[in-house]
């Protein structure tokens, strides 16, 4: 993996190089990419009180099938990804909007493709303790920090330090007491279009202090290609044994439970919804549905998917490989209608399904050795993710 300083240098030639990811076509006076968007609408900047301006843009990744990823920099956010169905047509399978203005927090305050950080999910409280020093970190979600705090990474412009036609490499430095977080934190995310469409995204982190780091990509797939239709139908297999439940503030109470004859035992093929109503077990009460992190037998293997998602309507299949200890399955619960996306489609309940790689939520609290989240100075962290997509006829 590329060093920071080799990546830094890197954006020296970034200017020059910047076009060759922008493989889109041409419709009278507008660019166009696979997915519909247009680069124009994402040619801005945004201001807030810590970073001050930036420059946002779109960058398209393809691969010699005809695969199309568009990412933009302001919260290194996925906004499209155009794969083949099992009848050969081109399909965009994940939410988001038709310009860079409607991510913007004061807008819509979503997760969309999200490059999540500092800390991906929650911290019980928002406190975590440094030698022997409680930190108070933001409490904006049911009293617990949710994704770096209201004003997290995926909120924040990523300066694009290298972009080729199908590599995008994104670097976020992160100041000491962010969001009270404390130390200085440089924070790279890789993505990379493979012509084994697969997205593979890496991610390494350095820190000026001892702190936490945990991050993640908060994509919502609908592999039914049409999020008018909800993701219930979609065939979900969770390569693990067991997860650990939430309380119904969604916070881990520091058990780890048995998925055996329970709704979230998906070590085999089930459907999304086949069970998701069922409120009498209490964890899909409290989770009001699925919006859980689930302990994967995996054990940091990149050798076998830690999640495989089908849509039996498309053939499409995505299959989640990464080296984290678990994953986060939230079937999109909390979308309610009032959200209006790409091409105008309003995205009803559970019409996404998120599948976050992660250590597991409130790890700077919990004692699980496979799951630590902590970052000294000279210490990096690393992590690794790929969503990589085929066809089952």
């Amino acid at each position: 993996m590329k060093t920071f300083k080799s990546l830094l240098a890197a954006s020296l030639t970034t200017a020059a190089i910047l076009c060759a990811c922008n493989n889109q076509t041409q419709t009278g006076n507008e660019v166009i990419t696979a997915s519909g968007l247009n680069p124009a609408d994402f040619d801005t900047t945004y201001v807030d009180s810590l970073y001050g301006e930036k420059k946002v843009a779109l960058y398209t990744l393809t691969n010699k099938n005809g695969m199309e990823v568009c990412i933009t920099n302001f919260g290194g956010r996925i906004v499209s990804i155009m794969v083949p169905d099992k009848d050969g047509n081109m399909q965009d399978v994940v939410l988001g909007f038709d310009k860079a203005s409607d991510y913007f927090p004061e807008n819509n305050a979503s997760d969309f493709g999200a490059a999540i950080g500092r800390y991906a999910n929650r911290i019980n409280q928002g406190q975590i303790t440094v030698d022997g020093k409680t930190i108070q970190l933001p409490q904006n979600n049911f009293g617990h920090c949710l994704h770096g705090g209201p004003s997290g990474w995926q909120y924040q412009v990523y300066e694009v330090v290298e972009s080729t036609e199908n590599s995008l490499t994104l670097n976020i430095t992160s100041p000491d007491g962010d969001n009270n977080f404390p130390g200085e934190v440089s924070a790279n995310v890789i993505y990379t279009l493979d012509d084994n469409n697969a997205i593979t995204i890496k991610y390494n982190a350095t820190t000026t202090a001892t702190t936490v780091v945990n991050m993640t990509n908060h994509s919502y797939f609908n592999l039914n290609g049409d999020p008018t239709k909800p993701i219930t139908n979609h065939l979900l297999t969770i390569n693990a044994d067991n997860f650990t439940p939430v309380d119904d503030t969604y916070m881990t109470t520091g058990e780890i439970a048995t998925v055996e004859g329970t709704p979230m035992d998906f070590r085999t093929a089930k459907e999304v919804g086949a069970e998701i109503d069922n409120f009498d077990y209490v964890q899909l009460k409290n989770g009001n549905g699925y919006d859980h992190n689930w302990v994967l037998n995996t054990k940091g293997s990149i050798e076998e998917p830690a999640a495989t998602v089908v849509s039996p309507l498309t053939g499409i299949k995505l299959e989640v490989y990464t080296t984290e200890p678990g994953i986060q399955v939230y079937s999109g619960n909390f979308l309610d209608g009032t959200v209006k996306g790409k091409k105008g489609i309003v995205y009803q309940q559970r019409t996404g399904i998120c599948l976050e790689s992660q250590k597991y939520p409130d790890s700077p609290n919990k004692q699980w050795a496979e799951s630590n989240p902590w970052l000294n100075p000279g210490e990096e962290y690393t992590s690794y993710c790929q969503f990589k997509f085929s066809v089952e006829k």
